[in-house]
Order: structure tokens, then C-alpha cells, then sequence
């Protein structure tokens, strides 16, 4: 095992961490569609949310990897048959060459050994089936029309609650969206006759997320590779299947100053590594990079929570805090507001943290992230409330003024 003490090791793996997640190039992935399509397959999912303040986070995730990326290339994506929507962590798109790999969930829900309801309507299930089956997708929108079951419809909770039960043990399939209204069709119809569809071992399973965690994040701790997955038939293959690869020195692992174990691909830490450069990126808080929010704190020393769930009294940063990325650091975090209507972005707050950097790169660099993050959430002008340091939220106006 390889113990890592000096402060040079831990900046060694974490710009190995961030090259992984596509954060320190300018372009890993390409540009556009190309390289949305690209950084998917790579990244392994992107995950969906609602919440729409600043730009939903399913597009910033792109946005931050991929160049000329657009937000309408994200359906674009699912209507040429890409990317599927399911259930990893949290609703989430999935390159579709990974479907099979969503099959063994949709089967222990189908099958009663998890629940998503605990007692679905299966007669109304059946009868929303049929319905699709005569007359072609269905959204839940279309649903709302049908309130008395007297008069032919149905009551438009159930049914939506019967038509999400469909799709989670996988009879249906979202085929298209707008915003967030989605379209339900019969999987046979939605999935295209190449993609494999066979159901995987429990072994296949836990090889599956081995190689995809090692290749999305370069390191990753046994806790991080079945995050939020409760299956403990598949956290033990997991385990063992790392054991193995561990005997087999295909695999390595080290353990940080802190007594946090890490596993890497054998020869991992010698691979040339971009050269850092002044770029400043404003993540979302569902980013790929932070969403595991305990490796995150080990391996950057960057304790971070989203704080929308939170009353507002308990807020320390805000309501939606992003958090910023400098050199292979987090150097602080941003709460924004988009003001659609007046095409404004405001940033409520700032809060810089205390790092050994030049301020003056920081402010330049900061200044054209948020010149172009404004752009992507189609604002045309900026404003700052406050920063911290205090000292900070003058010379920040000052740079900001232009953008005003």
C-alpha cells in the first residue's frame, strides 16, 4: 500500500481525480454534440434536476466538459437514441450502451425484492399499457384531463404514480422530453434493436461500475464505487472483485493522511497529466466531480453541501451555492440567480477560501468564468451583492463592471 504524506503526492492525485472528470483540459471530449455525446460515455451518467435558478444542472454538468454545448442538445441526445433516462443515485441520463446494466434494478423492482411504491396499481398499470400499447406515447400532462375514473379517464395522481411504477420496472420508456414533461412509450419501441439487452451477471454488474468509477474518476474508495446502491449481494462481488484485482497487481491502493483508502489501476499516478492552467469553472452541485460529497472532503479538503433543502436561517452560503474550481482546487463557491426575464444574472453572495493563490489571476479568472456561465444562462448583465472576504466585493464590483 502506498502511503501519501507530502502535500506534492496529494496535488499528484487530484489533478488525476480532475483529468478523469474532463476538468483540466479545455476540450476533452470535443465540442458540441460530438462531444456531449463523448463526455457521457465517459462520464458514465449526468444527473437530472429540477431545480432551475441558474441553468439545470443535467446542462451545466456538459456545459462545464464541452465546448459550443447547448442545452436542446441534451434531448437531442435521447431522440437520436444516445442516452436513455433511469435511476442511478437519482434520475439521471445513461449512455445507452449501458442499459443492460440498468436491468438487474428494474428486475429486483419488478420482482417485489425493492420497492419504489409499495403496493402499485397493477390494474391500472395494465390498463395505462394498453392505452400506449393502441395509441402511442404518452405524457403525464395528458393525464390531467382524465380526473373522474366515471367518465372514461382516470384520477391523474394514481396515474402518474402507475405510469412512473411502468417505467421504473422498466415496461416503459421516456422518448422524448419537453423541459420537464415526459414522454412514455413502450420500451420495445424506444430501444433500438443493437443495443444489448441481456441481463447481466451480478459479476458483470460490479465489473461494469469498477471500470467505469476507475475511468470517470482515476481513484475511487470502496464506499464511492456503490454509492447509494443498497444492494449487498452487489457491494460483496464489488469487494471481492477489487480483492482480486488487488492480488493481481492489476489494481493498487494508498491511503491519504488522513486514513481514507483509495484504489487506482496499477502505473495510474505515473500517466502524464495536463499542465494546470488559470481557467476558473463554476460547477453545479450535482457535478460528477463533487457529488460524493465524503471523497471530495478527503481528497480536496473542500466540505460541501447544497443548502436549498435547508430553512433559510441554517444557510451558510445560499440557497444553491456552486462550487468554484481553480488550478486542482475549490477554492470558494457562488450562489447566482438567472433573472430570465430581465436577462440578469445575479450573484448573491461569494465565498472565497483561504488559498495561496495570486488574487489578481484569481479576480481576472473568475471574471471571465462568470462572463461566460452568464452567457450560458442567456444573461446579458451581472451584478454583485456581496463577497467574502468583505475586502473582495469592491475590487470584484470593479471587474464585474463591464458585464453590469
Amino acid at each position: 500500500m502506498i502511503k501519501i504524506k507530502h502535500p506534492q503526492e496529494l496535488a499528484r492525485l487530484r489533478r488525476l481525480a480532475l483529468t478523469a472528470q474532463g476538468l483540466l483540459q479545455a476540450q476533452p471530449f470535443g465540442r458540441g454534440l460530438a462531444g456531449a455525446r463523448k463526455a457521457i460515455n465517459h462520464l458514465g451518467y449526468v444527473q437530472i434536476d429540477t431545480i432551475s435558478i441558474v441553468e439545470r444542472a443535467h446542462h451545466h454538468v456538459f456545459y462545464s466538459r464541452v465546448p459550443n454545448f447547448k442545452p436542446a442538445m441534451t434531448n437531442q441526445m435521447l431522440l437520436d437514441d444516445d442516452i436513455f433516462e433511469y435511476w442511478t443515485h437519482a434520475a439521471a441520463f445513461l449512455p445507452i450502451a449501458d442499459f443492460r446494466f440498468s436491468l438487474p434494478y428494474k428486475h429486483a423492482i419488478k420482482s417485489g425484492q425493492t420497492h419504489w411504491y409499495k403496493n402499485p396499481d397493477r390494474k391500472l398499470m395494465g390498463e395505462l399499457l394498453a392505452r400506449i400499447r393502441a395509441d402511442g406515447p404518452l405524457r403525464s400532462r395528458d393525464l390531467a384531463t382524465n380526473t373522474k375514473k366515471g367518465s372514461g379517464g382516470w384520477d391523474s395522481k394514481p396515474a402518474k404514480k402507475a405510469l412512473e411504477q411502468l417505467y421504473i420496472e422498466g415496461d416503459l420508456m421516456i422518448s422524448n422530453r419537453e423541459g420537464f414533461q415526459k414522454a412514455y412509450n413502450l420500451s420495445e419501441r424506444v430501444l433500438p434493436s443493437h443495443v444489448n439487452s441481456k441481463m447481466p451477471s451480478i459479476e458483470g454488474l460490479a465489473a461494469h461500475i469498477l471500470d467505469q468509477q476507475l475511468r470517470c474518476h482515476g481513484l475511487v474508495s470502496l464506499k464511492g464505487l456503490t454509492y447509494q446502491r443498497r444492494n449487498a449481494e452487489l457491494r460483496k462481488a464489488v469487494k471481492a472483485l477489487v480483492n482480486e484485482r488487488l492480488a493481481q497487481r492489476t489494481l493498487e491502493q494508498l491511503q491519504l493522511s488522513s486514513g481514507e483508502l483509495f484504489i487506482f489501476e496499477t502505473s495510474a499516478l505515473e500517466r502524464p497529466l495536463p499542465q494546470l492552467n488559470n481557467r476558473l469553472l463554476i460547477l453545479s452541485p450535482f457535478d460528477n466531480s463533487v457529488i460524493q460529497r465524503d471523497r471530495l472532503k478527503a481528497l480536496f479538503q473542500y466540505d460541501y453541501k447544497i443548502e436549498c433543502y435547508l430553512p433559510t436561517a441554517k444557510r451558510q452560503y445560499g440557497y444553491f451555492s456552486l462550487p468554484l474550481l481553480y488550478h486542482d482546487q475549490f477554492i470558494g463557491r457562488i450562489d447566482c440567480k438567472a433573472h430570465r426575464k430581465t436577462s440578469h444574472l445575479e450573484i448573491k453572495s461569494l465565498h472565497m477560501e483561504q488559498h495561496n493563490f495570486d488574487e489578481e489571476q484569481v479576480i481576472t479568472a473568475f471574471v471571465e468564468a462568470i462572463m461566460q456561465f452568464s452567457h450560458f444562462q442567456q444573461c446579458d448583465s451581472v451584478s454583485l451583492t456581496k463577497a467574502h472576504p468583505k475586502q473582495l466585493t469592491q475590487r470584484l464590483r470593479r471587474a464585474l463592471k463591464p458585464l453590469g
